[in-house]
């Protein structure tokens, strides 16, 4: 097993894993255009972005993915650059390091379930075992839910079917009909179009199609279990390879809300899971988040579930820096509370991590970026969101004020916060089976409640900031 820290340690395998930066190359390629690795404007860029290959001294770095790859017997953690302690030695195959692991990829999970793209199920059950990762919990998650719903209620909906019928239903096929069965004497035969309410619909194949790449690859037993029984139900599906944009665009009526959460888990899974035949070896896999992202979704979905007082809300995207709309300005959040608004940008960035630095880590990109954000909606006040790391003892905050020379010296006031969203103790503490989530992190969860909330109730609100949808 190795282990790796965003941008942060190297590590020379042990191990042959020649032809991995192919593998990488592969999936890089073949991404769904609308998925987490297109964003940024990397379409262009051919070469893989997940690992780096250090060939000079035969070592590997990680770049900005969290996740786990499976390639050839070797399973490698791609894991969040806050937990990386730079004293211990993340190679040793001791039960503390695994252990840590384990419990670093329990945060990862945490920080999904308030995530607005995938919907956990009530219980947030984790594996427990030190062989498993967050993503085998995932799919142990997936399969139980999906398994229990489809044993007490089976998914049917209306689609459209072409068939040959001895009778008129929906609509007669004039074109086929002449060309396909009355030139062929089968005139008794009509080519009908008609709406049906059917078993082998969209959705159940897709579910086939999840269940089908995720039996493939997980090597828990219980996991195989609850996927070959789902296998069974839906034994007469068709098999038909599925896609993330496939699941975008279906929606439920409210007698079938409880498969929302099944749609939810299969666009997660078919968004950020590549597994295909390469070379001939299909235990090739990976499972891979950007971890920007992550943390971003986690700071909105937190508050907006968490906040009773505040509404948490995406900012708008129709703002633009330029007159001629070439820059648009988006921030991440924009939080309302008693008819008063403020805007917040989460930064997946480590800071206040040199003493000596006067700059405390905050970048002056960001810095730039805030004070267009003050200048095009105009409000002299904005919050940064960091995460604190693992190496510090509490989390740090910073205020800094810039005069506006073109406002008669209007000073805007950019405020910026670490947030607790480790748990320092869980990390320390031996993986327990069969534990809910929600009290792994239930002192985590108000910590960072009162963090929040500490922020925004002082925080001078500006009123009609020209934030509203």
């Amino acid at each position: 097993m190795i282990n790796l820290f965003e941008y942060q340690n190297k590590i020379s395998p042990q191990d042959s894993l020649e032809g991995l930066e192919g593998f990488l190359d592969e999936i890089w390629n073949s991404r769904e255009k609308n998925s987490f690795y297109s964003e940024n404007g990397s379409d262009k860029i051919e070469s893989q972005r997940f690992i780096q290959f250090i060939h000079k001294s035969n070592e590997l770095k990680s770049n900005k993915y969290v996740g786990v790859i499976h390639y050839g017997g070797q399973k490698i953690n791609l894991l969040p650059k806050i937990f990386f302690d730079s004293n211990k030695n993340y190679s040793d195959k001791t039960k503390d390091i695994e252990n840590e692991v384990n419990q670093i990829q329990n945060h990862i999970l945490w920080w999904l379930s308030y995530c607005r793209k995938i919907k956990f199920p009530n219980y947030q059950t984790s594996l427990g075992s030190t062989k498993s990762d967050f993503f085998e919990v995932l799919i142990y998650l997936f399969s139980k839910y999906t398994r229990e719903l489809l044993n007490s209620s089976i998914y049917q909906q209306y689609e459209e079917v072409n068939r040959e019928l001895s009778f008129i239903k929906g609509r007669l096929n004039i074109s086929e009909y002449i060309n396909e069965n009355l030139s062929k004497g089968k005139w008794h035969k009509l080519n009908c179009t008609y709406d049906a309410f059917v078993f082998d619909n969209e959705f159940n194949r897709i579910i086939k199609y999840v269940t089908t790449l995720l039996f493939n690859v997980t090597s828990i037993q219980e996991n195989k279990k609850y996927l070959r029984e789902i296998l069974f139900i839906l034994d007469e599906v068709s098999d038909e390879r599925a896609t993330a944009e496939q699941c975008s665009r279906i929606s439920f009526n409210p007698m079938f809300g409880e498969f929302e959460t099944v749609r939810d888990y299969c666009h997660l899974f078919l968004t950020n899971c590549i597994s295909f035949d390469y070379k001939n070896d299909l235990k090739l896999f990976a499972f891979l988040l950007p971890m920007e992202y992550v943390f971003e979704d986690f700071i909105f979905g937190f508050i907006d579930k968490e906040l009773d007082k505040v509404s948490a809300k995406p900012s708008r995207s129709d703002t633009f820096l330029d007159v001629g709309e070439s820059f648009k300005l988006k921030p991440d959040l924009w939080l309302e509370m008693n008819e008063k608004s403020v805007i917040a940008d989460a930064k997946y960035k480590i800071i206040y991590s040199d003493e000596k630095d006067p700059k405390k880590g905050i970048s002056q990109s960001d810095l730039y970026q805030m004070l267009a954000y003050a200048v095009r909606f105009e409000v002299d006040e904005i919050i940064l969101f960091y995460p604190n790391t693992i190496k510090q003892a509490q989390e740090e905050e910073t205020e800094l004020t810039i005069k506006d020379a073109l406002a008669d010296g209007k000073e805007i006031l950019i405020r910026a916060f670490q947030l607790p969203i480790i748990n320092r103790k869980l990390l320390e503490s031996d993986l327990i089976t069969k534990t809910d989530l929600s009290e792994l992190f239930e002192v985590t969860r108000q910590e960072l409640i009162n963090k929040i909330e500490n922020i925004l109730v002082p925080t001078t609100y500006i009123k009609n900031s020209g934030l509203s949808a």
